[in-house]
């Protein structure tokens, strides 16, 4: 693989849409997508990976859980265990980061199945911000047989590791068809 990485491609894998291949450089993993497949369409709740060139913005890691977090280019935050991402089109802090506890409907980053334990934040509906576009896009690990996510892009946790240290926020994860 390369020194860094400007664009790493994924595409739905034929005959499933919720996985998929990464390609960096020349290098293919597997990786799981939504469970709505890929969509030009994206809306909240549907279970759709966006169908978009999605820089990547900064991440955040597990310091307890994965050592890894801190080899990368990116702009690393750890996860402590009142960090929070609002879901709600209506709120004002809709599809940001937000300190638990909070109001309206969240979810948990620091997560039991350490799905989270690297997240990276990609520019999916960050700015500008369109309610019920879909937040919490995410480039996370994947669970066990990378089952469907909720419209994050996801690998494994070795993939992670060797893919870390070449990701910038300069890095665009194309998702096509």
């Amino acid at each position: 693989m390369p020194k860094g990485l400007r664009v790493v491609v994924v595409r739905a894998r034929p005959g499933n849409r919720a996985q998929g291949f990464l390609q960096a450089g020349k290098t293919v993993f597997p990786c799981a997508l939504g469970r709505g497949g890929i969509s030009a369409n994206k809306r909240e709740g549907d279970g759709a990976t966006p169908l978009a060139a999605m820089r990547i913005l900064s991440g955040y890691f597990r310091n307890d859980q994965f050592a890894g977090g801190r080899r990368t280019r990116l702009a690393m935050a750890p996860i402590g265990p009142d960090l929070g991402w609002c879901e709600v089109p209506d709120d004002r802090n809709y599809n940001r980061p937000v300190k638990i506890p909070y109001g309206a409907s969240h979810e948990r980053m620091r997560r039991a199945d350490n799905l989270y334990d690297v997240c990276l934040v990609l520019d999916w509906n960050i700015a500008p911000r369109r309610r019920g576009r879909g937040s919490a896009i995410f480039f996370h690990l994947a669970r066990p047989g990378f089952t469907p996510t909720q419209g994050c892009v996801a690998v494994t946790v070795r993939t992670m590791a060797r893919l870390l240290p070449l990701l910038s926020d300069r890095t665009v994860v194309k998702v096509v068809r």
